[in-house]
């Protein structure tokens, strides 16, 4: 179990976080969200004591100073080139080992884990950003941690790795670990999360199941096609729902009530084709969210 309470980092008059306060829970994947500029790295660094400001974080009711063995209490991944570069991947988790007190048969079960049993003898920095990044997760792992912590755990994979990824932190949280992950990639958070931290400007914007916040972050709308779709439109117009007809010819109807929608169009002597709730995603409710947190903003080109 992680609790954040009151995190707060300053610099000069920007408030990088501000007052931010979230649970993680055991047992579930968390994401942790927000726009480039919103907090999150500078976040973990404060949860962890990297960086100095206001707050406090208690993972299993200690702060990560206190822990008395913390490769074996929590296990962190902010950066992944964080590795000297002419040690071997071997050589890198053997150090940590020692340094830890973990022995090193430990070292050739964690880069069997992230696929790099075959490079284990090549040096780190001949490595490419995906062997990089297992790399840094089998550090990570290398103490076999209750708590995980990983900034951007997915990027440099390819899409084999992205899976693995997946499919890791989730037999973990299903061994009961606490897994936060922060990313920026939307589709693949929409895959692997179960609960989700949202932040923007270093505020808290949601803390909640992504089923959640997508159903709090979308509004919902049936997709209808008949045979005369200016009809259903009007018919429905009439009975008081709020109704477009897209591009392609779809009635498009605010509301889950799909049960009366084809009672309309029965009425209506209407044939129906299609009628089925649209389905939103995490991308459309995330970026509903953080509209007014987004720090940098581009435009498409004419």
């Amino acid at each position: 179990m992680i609790q954040a309470r009151g995190l707060t980092k300053r610099y000069g008059d920007v408030s990088a976080v501000d007052n931010l306060s979230f649970d993680v829970s055991p047992g579930l994947v968390t994401g942790f969200l927000g726009p480039n500029g919103s907090g999150k790295s500078t976040t973990m660094r404060l949860m962890l004591g990297l960086d100095h400001g206001g707050g406090r974080t208690v993972f299993d009711g200690h702060t990560y100073g206190e822990l008395t063995d913390p490769l074996r209490s929590v296990g962190v991944m902010l950066d992944a080139r964080a590795v000297h570069p002419q040690r071997t991947a071997r050589g890198h988790l053997r150090m940590v080992a020692s340094g830890a007190g973990i022995a090193h048969r430990r070292v050739d079960e964690v880069l069997d884990i992230v696929g790099l049993t075959s490079a284990a003898g090549k040096r780190a920095g001949g490595f490419s950003l995906g062997m990089q990044q297992r790399l840094g997760l089998a550090t990570a792992l290398l103490g076999d941690p209750a708590t995980i912590i990983l900034d951007e755990p997915a990027n440099g994979l390819d899409p084999e790795g992205v899976r693995w990824l997946r499919d890791t932190l989730k037999l973990l949280a299903q061994q009961g670990r606490t897994i936060l992950v922060s990313s920026h990639l939307l589709n693949e958070m929409a895959h692997l999360a179960d609960s989700l931290i949202v932040i923007g400007a270093g505020r808290l914007i949601a803390a909640e199941s992504v089923r959640e916040f997508v159903n709090r972050n979308t509004a919902p709308r049936i997709v209808a096609r008949v045979d005369r779709p200016r009809d259903l439109a009007d018919a429905l117009a009439r009975n008081g729902f709020r109704v477009r007809i897209a591009d392609d010819g779809a009635v498009l109807v605010e509301g889950r009530d799909r049960q009366a929608v084809a009672a309309v169009a029965l009425h209506a002597g209407l044939l129906i084709t299609e009628l089925a709730q649209e389905q939103h995603s995490l991308e459309d409710a995330f970026f509903h969210a953080t509209a007014d947190a987004a720090q940098y903003r581009g435009h498409v080109a004419a």
